[in-house]
């Protein structure tokens, strides 16, 4: 079942209070990076931090459970020996998919690549 989204109702001022709380939750440091990774599909823990360069076992952790608990991911336990655990999206994470395609379109648009102004500056 897909939950439909409105837009929200007009609010006086810039600030938006249901706004600011979705900027926070998805714009901590590493979160941006674990949802995407997980928009592929489930992984497993270790998949994550190998495909998220610098991101700590502990901040991984961390954040995954701050997700699980907000209900943009879930936790599979796979009853195999060993035990294998699983995160995915759910429909509420994978609603986040068009925010993230609009993100990495502006940033490719607007942003340097790390590493490219560097190299733009070894041409002259």
């Amino acid at each position: 079942m897909s939950k439909t989204v409105t837009p929200h109702p007009a609010i006086e001022g810039a600030f938006c209070p249901v706004f600011h709380r979705a900027v926070e939750l998805i714009g901590r440091r590493w979160t941006g990076a674990i949802v995407r990774a997980l928009l592929s599909g489930a992984v497993r823990f270790s998949e994550l931090t190998e495909s998220i360069p610098e991101l700590s076992d502990r901040m991984l952790s961390e954040r995954l459970k701050e997700l699980e608990l907000e209900g943009i991911v879930a936790r599979t336990v796979l009853p195999e020996t060993p035990v294998r655990i699983e995160y995915h999206l759910t429909e509420k994470g994978r609603a986040l998919t068009p925010v993230f395609d609009a993100i990495g379109a502006w940033s490719y648009a607007w942003l340097v690549p790390p590493g490219a102004a560097a190299a733009a500056g070894d041409e002259e």
